[in-house]
């Protein structure tokens, strides 16, 4: 027999129903309480990458101090204190060479000799015409001096003494001139010696035994070419602004490739004393001892110019090159207050030492500079400072050679 259902079962059922109802529209409120929170949050969150994405990172540095100066680097032509290529005076062929590159001579010193039978013929000929010539004017000064008796006793016109007076004349300018020849081809004679004209090196031979040797520097190479390295000379250009600090008591240091980590004193010798208008700058010379022979003429050299510190700004200061900004109304920096604001200075630039440059107004040690500013910075924006990257950190000192 079935049991009866009592009258609480369908209000029981009822009460199921509305719970699980009840907490099915408490789920969907949650569902969409939470999906409106993290669409709020994830506004909040695009709002807030979206403006420190448009805080411009920088990196600044502080200007120093120019009390101490600054060093000048410039490329240099160096070049042998005395250079000079040796050309024959006479012609004829190569009878020998005594000496090649690198060897070192002495003032005077053999180098070749040239075989010249073409000369020593003219020689010989010169050499009679010179005894043909005194005997001329030999008789012809004694034949002047009776017809000059002569003429005293009136027994030869006066027309015929001075002829014969005129022909002892032109008969001695005729020995004058074969005697001057006669010179000229001893001279040349004497060039068959080639000889070295100062002590030196042979740094270029361009002849060689039986080859044919004409004389002049206009009819081929030189025959040898000599240098005195002992002390070389140092062409350096300098820039115009830097012209004024060109004086004898600047110093300066060369540097060569082939001799890292060694520096050489050099010597201010003298200026062109004018701007090249071209490259608006100034030649200078400098000199360098090479008594013990480091060096070799035509290397390429960096000049060190030790400069003195500016004397005519009353603050003098150095930025890196990479700071500058070119507008239209000067030459500007950006500078960074303590609330991380820009602010645009305009500034008088100096002394431009490549890497660096002077500022000689606009500027105090205290300011904070941005480094490497973008062209669109303009006064007021925000920036965030950052640490610089390594590569825009200073390079490290070079390690000292041997190490």
């Amino acid at each position: 027999m079935n049991a009866q259902h009592s009258p609480q079962q369908p209000q029981n059922h009822m009460r199921g129903v509305r719970r699980i109802g009840l907490c099915l529209a408490i789920a969907a409120l949650g569902v969409v309480a939470w999906n409106i929170i993290s669409s709020r949050r994830a506004a909040a969150e695009l709002v807030k990458n979206t403006d420190d994405a448009a805080i411009v990172n920088v990196a600044v540095t502080h200007p120093e101090q120019d009390g101490a100066g600054a060093e000048l680097v410039l490329p240099g032509t160096v070049q042998a204190n005395y250079d000079a290529p040796i050309y024959a005076r006479t012609s004829g062929y190569l009878k020998r060479w005594l000496v090649d590159i690198g060897a070192r001579v002495k003032n005077g010193q053999l180098l070749a000799e040239i075989d010249t039978p073409e000369v020593n013929q003219q020689l010989q000929q010169a050499e009679a015409d010179v005894a043909t010539a005194e005997a001329n004017a030999r008789i012809a000064k004694i034949t002047a001096e009776r017809w000059q008796q002569l003429r005293r006793t009136d027994s030869v016109s006066q027309q015929d003494a001075d002829e014969r007076i005129s022909q002892a004349a032109s008969s001695k300018a005729q020995l004058e001139s074969a005697q001057a020849n006669l010179r000229r081809l001893r001279d040349l004679t004497s060039f068959e010696r080639i000889v070295a004209p100062f002590n030196g090196i042979i740094t270029a031979r361009e002849t060689d035994i039986g080859r044919l040797i004409v004389a002049g520097s206009n009819t081929g190479p030189e025959l040898f070419r000599i240098a005195d390295e002992r002390q070389l000379r140092l062409y350096v250009r300098v820039p115009q602004s830097f012209a004024p600090d060109m004086t004898p008591t600047i110093t300066a240091q060369v540097a060569f490739p082939d001799r890292p980590g060694k520096r050489f004193p050099a010597r201010l010798d003298s200026t062109s004393s004018a701007i090249d208008p071209a490259t608006n700058t100034l030649l200078v010379q400098l000199i360098v001892d090479n008594s013990r022979g480091e060096l070799l003429p035509g290397a390429y050299a960096e000049v060190h110019f030790a400069l003195p510190a500016s004397t005519g700004a009353v603050e003098s200061l150095k930025l890196p090159a990479n700071t500058l900004l070119f507008r239209s109304d000067g030459t500007r920096v950006a500078t960074v207050g303590a609330d991380n604001h820009v602010k645009l200075k305009t500034i008088v630039v100096g002394r431009d030492f490549g890497s660096t440059y002077e500022v000689v107004h606009g500027l105090s040690p205290d300011d904070t500079v941005i480094l490497s500013p973008p062209d669109s910075i303009t006064d007021g924006i925000v920036v965030r400072v950052v640490k610089p990257a390594a590569s825009a950190q200073a390079p490290a000192p070079p390690p000292k050679a041997g190490a």
